[in-house]
């Protein structure tokens, strides 16, 4: 996406927000008027880098109303964090209420045990990217307690936000956290314990599907624990970063 769309996009998610908040007109000086009107011409190779365009993509997400129930029911919006040249993303599917709360992603239990295993890789959340289908909590009315699963509609609709995300940072790979984040990526949805374990292609991009930490919250056999870590050892292969004896061992029986 070009700066001049993105600006406009930008400006555009603003007049929204005044119309929602009862500002009918606009006064506008005739300078300005007279400044719009002037050509602007930018060299052909001009490029904004990535941290200001993450910045610029960021500002437009925030004022994001295009899902006006998820907009009304959130407290943040939850963007992503990471650095903006890692090597290594990661994806998950929504903000639970903790992150909802933080506007970050991945900070509840789920976020905890998924800190643990970037850690057990040699890299910290500071090294790779962190972001999600979906940047505002799926909303809940009438539920003082719990997560729903987005809906085909939200991911599509805000789907855009992360590919932009993506195309930004370029990561060497991308590990898809869930079914549900499978699904939001590639349009449909497959049984991840039959996705997992072997690389896909995205944006030009290997992607690792795997078991969401949640579900290892709740299912605690070392078999499963096992499988996820299979999993990141195939994505450290396809990174070229050294795993040693002890990563190798990591959830096998008897050790």
């Amino acid at each position: 996406m070009s700066h001049y769309q993105s600006a406009l996009d930008a400006a555009e998610a603003h007049l929204q927000a005044l119309k929602l908040n009862g500002v009918r007109f606009l006064d506008v000086k005739a300078e300005t008027l007279s400044a719009l009107q002037q050509p602007v011409s930018l060299p052909a190779d001009a490029a904004d880098p990535p941290e200001a365009a993450l910045a610029e993509l960021r500002g437009r997400a925030l004022l994001c109303l295009k899902c006006p129930h998820l907009a009304k029911a959130r407290r943040n919006v939850v963007f992503g964090v990471g650095d903006l040249h890692a090597r290594l993303m990661f994806v998950g599917e929504a903000p639970g209420a903790d992150e909802d709360a933080q506007g970050e992603p991945f900070v509840g239990a789920a976020g905890q045990l998924l800190t643990r295993i970037i850690k057990a890789m040699g890299f910290t959340r500071e090294t790779v990217y962190i972001a999600n289908i979906l940047k505002c909590r799926p909303d809940t009315p009438g539920q003082t307690s719990g997560n729903r699963k987005p809906t085909p509609e939200e991911m599509r609709t805000c789907l855009p936000y992360l590919l932009e995300q993506i195309d930004l940072i370029r990561p060497a790979v991308l590990v898809a956290l869930g079914a549900t984040a499978v699904e939001g990526l590639l349009g449909k949805g497959n049984p991840i314990g039959k996705l997992r374990g072997n690389f896909l292609l995205f944006r030009d991009i290997p992607l690792m599907p795997t078991f969401h930490p949640a579900y290892l919250l709740r299912n605690q056999a070392i078999g499963e624990k096992r499988k996820v870590w299979e999993d990141m050892l195939l994505v450290l292969a396809k990174l070229g970063a050294p795993i040693s004896e002890k990563q190798r061992g990591f959830f096998l029986k008897g050790t």
